[in-house]
């Protein structure tokens, strides 16, 4: 029997006159983002319905696109499944996020604010606070501000198309399951290229902060191909 996904009921919130689609289509995805759908978890139709207290039609609507999108395949008899990326899938997103977010922290360096660039700060700085918390949560919560400190740099860059092409990105490395900061060490070397990123933007040093936000995510892919190891 499939995980029931924790997490991810709740009615849907319209506004600024989203269409009920497109508000399920963007629940579904923040519900991936969060982990609370997993590669092999099955998506019914009905029972999305149920949980998001909307009609079946925009929840086939949604489903549909995430399908279109590649996120999830049809499953054996009824509904959809979430899918599990294999190695070579892998490999292709990690080489497309070093390029992205690499392009990212050059822009950044050069069109970045004086409060962007404190605004870094502050999430490192809750990045270091969390290694405080509960075990259990740490490491999520170390997701979750890492995932706002890359968007934070992304809005910094200035760029719609990159900001959009790296929200897309985020989504599918939502489907490779457990954080990269369960790996040992991982935290920590983290943070300190997560300052050293700061330091070369705030520096507006494009060619410095490109260079290290590229080197910071072949070590996530060298964290993440030793997780894939152990499945």
């Amino acid at each position: 029997m499939a995980r029931r996904p924790a997490n991810s009921g709740g009615t849907i919130t319209r506004g600024g006159g989203v269409a009920l689609g497109e508000a399920v289509f963007r629940s579904l995805c923040e519900a991936l983002q969060a982990g609370s759908y997993r590669a092999g978890d099955r998506l019914r139709e009905e029972e999305v319905a149920q949980r998001l207290k909307v009609s079946r039609t925009p929840v086939r609507e949604a489903l549909g696109r995430l399908a279109a999108r590649g996120f999830v395949a049809p499953a054996g008899g009824r509904g959809l499944i979430v899918r599990n990326l294999d190695i070579s899938e892998v490999l292709e997103l990690y080489a497309m996020r070093e390029i992205m977010e690499g392009a990212a922290a050059r822009l950044a360096a050069e069109h970045g604010s004086a409060p962007e660039i404190d605004a870094l700060r502050d999430i490192e700085q809750a990045f270091v606070e969390a290694s405080a918390t509960d075990a259990a949560e740490m490491a999520k919560e170390m997701a979750r501000l890492n995932r706002a400190f890359h968007e934070a740099i992304c809005r910094a860059a200035r760029n719609r198309y990159l900001d959009n092409a790296s929200r897309e990105l985020q989504d599918w490395i939502a489907l490779l399951g457990p954080t990269t900061f369960t790996v040992t060490g991982r935290p920590k070397t983290s943070h300190g290229e997560h300052q050293a990123i700061i330091a070369a933007i705030a520096g507006r040093d494009g060619d410095k902060a490109e260079k290290l936000a590229r080197a910071h995510i072949r070590e996530a892919l060298r964290c993440r191909l030793k997780l894939l190891q152990k499945q």
